[in-house]
Parts: C-alpha cells; structure tokens; sequence
C-alpha cells in the first residue's frame, strides 16, 4: 500500500514497524562507542526520553548487531601505565627501521612455565547435544593440576641457545648462576665477545647483584621497555615450542624437561628468522596502539 501526499510517493514497509527512531539508534551506537563495557541495560537507562517509547534491551542488541557490534569476552592484557606507554612508543620509534645487520648478536632469553598435564589456557569441544559427559568430550584434569616445569632459554640469530630447568624458585642469585654458566659460555662460543644482552624488567634481572655481574662481565645490555612481551620475539618462541610438544604426555617433570630440550634444540633458524623479520611490524603496531599492548 502506499500513499501521494505532495507528490512525494510513501510505500509502506513489509514486517513490523520499528519501534525506534533514527535519532535513538544513533544515541544507542553512540552510548556502546563512549563506554564498549555498558551492557544493554546500562544503554537502555542512558538513551532514555521522554518523547520516544523506551526500547526494549533485546532491540537495542538487534541495533549493535546491526552495526556490527557484538558482545564478545575482552581479550585481557596487563594494564599498562602512561609512563611505560610512552617509553614503548619511543623505543619502538628508535628501532623501527632496523633489519637483519642491526639485530645481529642479539641474544634473546626469557623464563617460561609449561605444565605436565593439560593447559592453563580454555579449551573448546564441537560435541552433540545431550553428549557432556561422554568420555571423548571430556577435558581429564588431575589433582593440584599435575605439575609443571619452569625453564630459561636464550636465543640469537645464528642459533637456538640453550634450554635450562629452573627448580624451585628463581632467585636474583639463580639468576647469576644461569647468566654465569650458561648463558655466558654459549655466547662466547657461538656470538664472539661482542653481543647484546636482552631481558625484560623483572625485578631479580634489574636487582642491584645482578647489575653487578653485568658489570664485572662487561656485558652489553639492550634498554628495553617495561611491559613490553609484545615486543619479545621470544614469547612466541615459547608457544612455537609448547606445539611442537602438543599431545605428547609425561609422567613425570624430568620426561617433560627431557621432551623441551629435544624440542627446543629441533626448532630451526627460520623460524628465528621469521620472528627477527617481525620486529617492524611490531614497533609499528605499538605506534599505532599509542603504546597499549597489540595483538603480539
């Protein structure tokens, strides 16, 4: 059906008429952009008018989704503070254009905890309905989580370095023995004596007895922003040699080191290669974010 009123042709919409104005879904994407965590309850209560009929929470989600909002869980990343947002940026801005040559004898090292059952992170299943006990659709779970094994690995563009298992806790003086060690005989036989050190801001790697190793050893160490994983290309390292190592089980910590070692002396230089090469897609990224945590 439709209607001619000063020449102006009305056809009448097929379905039911909306119950909401222009004017209101623009307020309801408006009120979702100020604050993406308000739930549709807290828009209902911020698009409220006297001159127009209140809309209903499941309209004002058929509008986000329209627009193409839709709930989802928040990925969760540290907060990061003003300070180190703008130390981030500065970094980054300063090595942006570097390549292969400068990040030559860059030694990369980092601490990480792999479990011996199961993961720490949520696992999802595609399984029938009425099917969420059966046993193929389980997730199995042992007590106090089965345990797990804690390692520091270090890492150059010419080789992988060595893995080492940290039992009990990483004290500032653990730390020395490792640096001491470890750390210092494969550089001096793979990198020369000219090498930069990387390692992130933790407490035990800034403490005072530490500083003084890098001293007495003359060690090169690269600045380096506070929180700042996303710039490591050693956290995905980490999650290159958790897959190599995906569906293998052990039954005890030593099988599991034994089981990382393999694998972390399996892994080769092009994947190195590959993360060295992301560096400035990674600086640009964190200019981009003005410093917050990216996808990295």
């Amino acid at each position: 059906m439709s209607t001619i009123q000063d020449d102006v042709v009305h056809r009448q919409s097929p379905g039911r008429p909306r119950t909401t104005s222009r004017g209101m879904d623009r307020n309801i994407l408006r009120a979702c952009r100020e604050d993406p965590r308000r739930t549709s309850t807290d828009i209902q209560v911020s698009v409220t008018s006297p001159n127009e009929p209140v809309p209903s929470r499941r309209t004002i989600r058929r509008r986000l989704q329209v627009a193409g909002l839709h709930g989802r869980r928040p990925v969760k990343k540290p907060l990061v503070s003003l300070k180190n947002r703008k130390a981030r940026v500065e970094w980054s801005k300063q090595h942006l254009s570097w390549g292969p040559r400068e990040w030559a004898n860059h030694i990369w090292s980092d601490k990480s905890k792999f479990n011996l059952f199961g993961t720490d992170g949520i696992q999802r299943i595609q399984r029938p309905i009425g099917s969420r006990y059966a046993p193929q659709y389980q997730c199995p779970t042992v007590k106090h989580g089965g345990g797990s094994v804690m390692v520091w690995g270090c890492f150059s563009d010419t080789s992988m370095g060595p893995l080492k298992r940290i039992v009990g806790t990483m004290a500032r003086y653990v730390y020395e023995d490792i640096l001491e060690n470890t750390m210092r005989p494969w550089a001096r036989a793979n990198l020369g004596r000219s090498w930069v050190f990387q390692q992130d801001n933790d407490p035990k790697h800034t403490s005072g007895h530490v500083a003084n190793w890098f001293r007495r050893r003359r060690v090169d160490l690269l600045e380096w922003p506070s929180q700042s994983p996303d710039l490591s290309p050693i956290e995905h390292m980490w999650e290159e040699l958790e897959q190599r190592l995906k569906g293998v089980r052990a039954s005890n910590a030593n099988q599991k080191f034994t089981q990382l070692e393999a694998a972390w002396k399996s892994i080769p230089m092009t994947v190195v290669h590959t993360l060295l090469d992301s560096m400035p897609r990674r600086c640009q990224a964190i200019i981009n974010a003005k410093g917050y945590l990216t996808k990295y």
